[in-house]
């Protein structure tokens, strides 16, 4: 008797399973069509000097938007992306650190990947410290 393989169980499931998938993608394209023919109906169609302009939280416009900012907002930014990938990666390591056994060989692989990735965090820590990104003037 030949096993068969899980790809092939995987195949013959039934089409009637994808009916709730089909049915939000449909909901889900309709509801975007609807808002943008509706708008087109029903939206304010009259425009103007004061329209066009650029809408910045009730002021009006001050200078250009082709201002140069400083290198530091960009280096706060990336120290910022840099320790929040840690926090995404360092909760399910520890959820699962725990569960093995701390004197196997796979336990000190595991205890030495997120001790060098924390040494990399440290790193770019103290590379923006040293660039003085937290140095407010």
């Amino acid at each position: 008797m030949i096993a068969t393989a899980p790809c092939a169980t995987l195949a013959s499931t039934d089409i009637g399973s994808y009916i709730p998938l089909m049915l939000l993608i449909t909901g889900a394209v309709i509801f975007g069509i609807m808002n943008v023919v509706m708008s087109l109906m029903i939206g304010p169609r009259r425009d103007g000097a004061v329209k066009s302009l650029t809408y910045e939280s009730g002021m009006n416009p001050v200078g250009t938007a082709r201002k140069r900012f400083n290198v530091r907002f960009y280096l706060i930014a990336m120290v910022f992306l840099v320790f929040d990938i840690e926090i995404i990666f360092l909760y399910p390591w520890a959820t699962t650190f725990v569960n093995i056994d701390h004197q196997s060989p796979d336990g000190l692989i595991w205890l030495g990947r997120i001790l060098f990735f924390m040494a990399t965090t440290a790193v770019a820590y103290f590379y923006g410290l040293r660039k003085g990104v937290f140095r407010f003037d």
